[in-house]
């Protein structure tokens, strides 16, 4: 306690407040709606990746981004547009190459580490609100140093993201031939949506414009910094946007590929 004589003329002691906050909104929702989507979505995305079926629509060339690129064994020849390199081992998934680089860039992104630290880690949970830990060391110890790798995850996105256009573009190519159905359009949806999240990272504008010195110099990379800085804007709402148009696609793609649903086509 602050003594009267050292205490600033006109001060007052601080309250003794026994509650862990004064906030009396619902400050616990975000972060629980938080935990329960990304929760469902690791666990379906999860369930996916190892049922090794219902990847691939032969009649239209549909492939889901869950098992892009195709590179075991498994893989329908059809499919593996790269090869297939790696065994059939039930352990590895069919995208053994591209999901770690996927999950670790959304872990090291800006968002989704407030997102994760504020929801599962209580680290805090909101304004206000008390941290659930006792200490703190901010991103200095392992295994949070690596969030530093964030950038060089960025590169592998963006090589994923062609690839998954690559995909895209192939499915207007059947046996059959040119088609187009309601498949491609959620395909192109889901890559347009991919790559409005990828260069919208924080990594991506500072690679765009974070070292210039002069605006003026510098025209066309002044457009490009400004375009990806309105999308910047919007990182968070695309986070979210991203996962639904991945599982969205990648469950049209099963249930065309189940024989569950035809597949509505508009040409061919």
């Amino acid at each position: 306690m602050t003594s009267t004589a050292t205490r600033p003329r006109g001060a007052r002691a601080r309250a003794a407040i026994a509650a862990k906050t004064l906030r009396t909104d619902r400050w616990w929702f975000a972060p629980l709606i938080t935990v329960v989507g990304l929760t469902a979505w690791v666990a379906y995305a999860t369930v996916r990746v190892y049922l090794h079926n219902w990847y691939w629509v032969e009649d239209f060339h549909y492939l889901t981004p869950f098992y892009s690129p195709c590179i075991t064994d498994r893989c329908v020849e059809g499919a593996a547009h790269f090869g297939r390199i790696l065994p059939d081992w039930w352990i590895i998934p069919e995208a053994a190459f591209t999901l770690p680089f996927l999950l670790l860039f959304r872990l090291t992104c800006y968002y989704y580490r407030k997102a994760y630290y504020r929801s599962f880690w209580l680290s805090p949970p909101a304004c206000a609100v008390p941290d659930g830990h006792q200490t703190y060391s901010g991103e200095t110890r392992f295994p949070l140093l690596g969030q530093n790798l964030h950038r060089y995850f960025f590169y592998a996105a963006v090589i994923i993201s062609l690839i998954n256009s690559w995909d895209a573009v192939l499915a207007f190519h059947s046996p059959k031939g040119f088609g187009f159905g309601l498949g491609n359009l959620i395909l192109i949806g889901n890559v347009v949506m991919l790559w409005a999240y990828t260069i919208s990272c924080h990594s991506c504008r500072h690679i765009i414009g974070g070292r210039l010195k002069h605006f003026s110099k510098h025209p066309l990379r002044y457009r490009a910094w400004t375009f990806v800085s309105w999308l910047n804007v919007r990182h968070m709402q695309l986070a979210w946007i991203t996962l639904g148009t991945l599982a969205l696609t990648d469950f049209y793609v099963m249930a065309v590929a189940a024989d569950w649903i035809p597949d509505l086509r508009f040409i061919n």
